[in-house]
């Protein structure tokens, strides 16, 4: 079996999870509610306040499905009760990012200010003027809102200016040296 597949969810208290007859698995939790449609090849139960998800076969395909739904399962459930953030630092001179309303202003070196609309479901938050952080219930939401803010300006390996994850590591280059010795 997979071994990530096989692992049984914990239900925490507070989260309510229904499993309808088309596999779609709701989960409400104190964030907010999440649904995912799990393929008719795997079957969803909820045993002893647990979610149990099994395969019929072991074909290559259904394996992989049962630890992509189990994962997906999971990440609702964590995104309900504690939900997700990913945190981007802005690096560069004069370089700044300001709140104002649902809407967050990069000043990053373009000659104009790039702003940055809240959408549904995802929140942004801005610690101090180099800090942005994204926030939401959904990870997938999370993480494509994130590399979209980041895709405006990525970082550049000579002096690391752009913006950047902050569990990312840049691998600076060496600049121009000079040709005389």
């Amino acid at each position: 079996m997979s071994r990530i597949g096989r692992l049984p969810i914990d239900i925490p208290s507070g989260v309510n999870i229904t499993i309808d007859d088309n596999n779609l698995v709701t989960v409400n939790g104190k964030l907010g509610t999440l649904s995912q449609k799990v393929d008719k090849v795997i079957k969803v139960e909820n045993k002893d306040n647990q979610i149990v998800l099994t395969r019929p076969n072991d074909e290559n395909t259904v394996k992989a499905k049962h630890g992509l739904y189990r994962v997906l399962i999971n990440n609702m459930v964590k995104g309900v009760t504690e939900g997700f953030s990913k945190t981007i630092i802005i690096n560069g001179v004069g370089y700044k990012a300001t709140k104002q309303g649902n809407k967050v202003i990069l000043n990053i070196g373009f000659s104009h200010p790039v702003e940055l609309l809240e959408e549904e479901g995802i929140t942004l938050e801005c610690p101090d003027a180099t800090t942005l952080v994204v926030k939401g219930i959904s990870k997938e939401q999370v993480g494509q809102y994130a590399a979209k803010v980041r895709g405006i300006k990525p970082v550049e390996p000579y002096h690391a200016y752009g913006l950047k994850y902050g569990d990312e590591v840049v691998i600076r280059k060496v600049g121009k040296v000079s040709g005389k010795k």
